[in-house]
């Protein structure tokens, strides 16, 4: 078997592999590589010495049987039996559910997520967003602190358990995109710079050096994390992969990397057969990420969109400080810009951010689906203080009001694990460092972040104590009756009236019609020949529809067609789904 290395600065290297080692030659014409050959079969352990250094595991490890810091080993895709013939599923007419392997289950590991699948195939979403699976330090962690971003975490079960997940997953219909993280690695584990310049001081980002995309030698490094994406896409079968944090990419060559990566996406998905949908995280509110390369875009696929989720959230809470403060001073009609346009700041000012901020979005040229809208995220939970679902302040109604205005929305919905039955379990802030320095530094940063915005220190979660990822878990008892039964049913019932009706799916973001009514709290929203209500107040309104007579498809609570004069009365705290007739 031959091994090689991108290692441009070592004057000598050495390949270990099952307890042997030899001496490894340079690669002709291909600068700064070492290759070698040398007996191994799956599992076999390998690793790499520099000038005489320490054995360290490949950068492109396909896995670390003992953690980040131990030897690599060889896996050989081709012994594992695809069972399930997949044609693909993009993201057009989409719902997609954002899944964290370590607390979706008790047991935490893939396979225990994988007999849950019945449960999501039921429910009616299209795909699962895997969270990042990289290898990280511990058993337990968000998994944004990953390194080997070739390899799977192997508490979550390896290589084998990702590909009979994604077996499992297609078998029930369900196509599956993962999380990966480009823009940095976790500040343990990461064996990257020994090899060569993967990161850059020439540009800095929240999370220290940058991933080097621009600076000399980043023709490899790019090539390492293409390499890696087009890897998860073709080894393990995945849909797609969703971008954390492009913002954060510096990179001020003339072809971006984004532009890079989309164009070797498609062209794998074109030998492939099957579509492959790159989704970026971003917090620039720039379409031009979701714009075809043809048109002068990076041609991503679909991209977050948080002005979505900031206008629902403070419509339903009224919180407004920091990032909230400019959808807060008047929630609904934030929401219907944003329902309209795409985008809430296009261009406009920013008072967080003390300037203007994002660019509008060419109705004509991008179709809605390209946005994700939600009304949770792991990001907006975990990084609240104490890891507070909207299950923790809102009514089971105004629960049901998210539901609506989400999964009725021209954006691809996705939903956060556990909020189709309103689950009560926060999701909170987790590590398992095993370098103690590195824990204490993560459990004071946190305290100190919040005890600045008003917290006491004793009411911030440690994040290395075990019950803090136990608290995480999700209580699959609770959807079996009460409130959450009844949340759980309706979701069913919006999933499935989004697959039916094609007014929902329409990707045209200007023939969407929005009223509203920010003192008596009531917003109405019309899609082809469906109208959507909400009230967000805890008194029963008023709600001109139209002079139209209309049919309820779905309502929270019991209400009564309208009439000729076309308005709808509906309780506090209630929505309903309604169609014109």
């Amino acid at each position: 078997m031959r091994f090689e290395v991108w290692a441009p600065e070592a004057g000598r290297a050495v390949l270990e592999c099952a307890g042997a080692t030899r001496a490894m030659e340079r690669v002709s014409g291909r600068a700064g590589w070492w290759s070698a050959e040398a007996e191994a079969t799956d599992g076999t352990r390998y690793g790499f010495s520099l000038d005489g250094g320490p054995t360290l595991p490949d950068p492109r490890s396909r896995r670390q049987p003992d953690g980040p810091d131990g030897l690599s080993a060889v896996v050989d895709h081709d012994r594992y039996a695809w069972r399930t013939p997949w044609p693909g599923r993009g993201v057009r007419a989409a719902v997609l559910y954002e899944l964290h392997v370590g607390t979706f289950t008790r047991e935490g590991t893939l396979d225990a997520a994988a007999d849950r699948l019945g449960h999501l195939a039921g429910l009616g979403v299209t795909h699962v967003e895997l969270m990042p699976l990289c290898p990280f330090p511990g058993r337990h962690g968000w998994g944004y602190d990953g390194v080997s971003l070739w390899a799977v975490h192997e508490p979550y079960g390896g290589p084998e358990a990702l590909k009979r997940f994604v077996d499992a997953a297609h078998a029930h219909g369900l196509g599956v995109i993962l999380d990966v993280v480009h823009n940095h690695l976790g500040p343990s584990g990461n064996h990257l710079p020994a090899f060569g310049p993967y990161f850059t001081q020439t540009h800095q980002t929240p999370w220290g050096a940058a991933v080097n995309l621009d600076a000399p030698g980043s023709d490899e490094v790019r090539a390492y994390l293409v390499g890696s994406a087009l890897a998860w896409l073709r080894d393990y079968r995945l849909d797609g992969l969703r971008l954390d944090a492009v913002h954060a990419l510096a990179d001020t060559r003339a072809c971006h990397f984004l532009e890079e990566l989309s164009t070797a996406v498609d062209a794998l998905a074109d030998e492939l057969g099957r579509p492959l949908s790159l989704i970026a995280e971003s917090d620039l509110g720039d379409p031009r990420l979701i714009t075809p390369r043809a048109s002068g875009g990076l041609g991503l696929h679909a991209q977050w969109n948080d002005d979505f989720h900031h206008a629902l959230h403070t419509a339903l809470t009224g919180e407004a400080q920091g990032y909230y403060a400019d959808f807060a001073r008047a929630p609904l009609a934030a929401l219907g810009k944003t329902l309209t346009h795409g985008f809430f700041h296009d261009g406009t000012y920013s008072s967080f951010r003390g300037r203007a901020h994002g660019r509008p979005v060419d109705r004509a040229r991008t179709p809605a689906y390209r946005l994700l809208g939600y009304a949770q995220t792991h990001d907006q939970i975990g990084n609240r203080a104490q890891g507070d679902r909207l299950s923790a302040s809102l009514s089971p109604g105004l629960l049901a009001c998210a539901a609506a205005l989400t999964l009725t929305s021209p954006f691809t919905p996705m939903l956060f694990m556990g909020e189709e039955w309103g689950a009560s379990t926060p999701w909170q802030f987790f590590t398992d460092h095993t370098d103690p320095d590195l824990a204490e530094a993560v459990r004071q940063g946190r305290r100190r972040e919040f005890a600045a915005h008003g917290w006491a220190m004793e009411d911030i979660p440690d994040p290395q104590d075990p019950a803090t990822r136990d608290r995480s878990c999700l209580d699959w008892s609770e959807p079996e009756g009460g409130d959450h039964a009844r949340l759980l049913a309706w979701h069913r019932e919006l999933i499935a009236l989004r697959a039916a009706r094609g007014d929902l799916t329409d990707p045209d973001l200007a023939s969407v019609r929005v009223a509203y009514d920010e003192e008596a709290r009531w917003f109405a929203c019309r899609r082809g020949d469906l109208r959507i209500a909400v009230n967000l107040g805890k008194e029963a309104v008023a709600v001109p529809l139209g002079g139209h007579h209309a049919r309820v498809l779905a309502a929270w609570e019991p209400v009564e067609a309208p009439g000729a004069d076309g308005v709808l009365r509906l309780p506090g705290e209630s929505c309903a789904v309604l169609a014109a007739v």
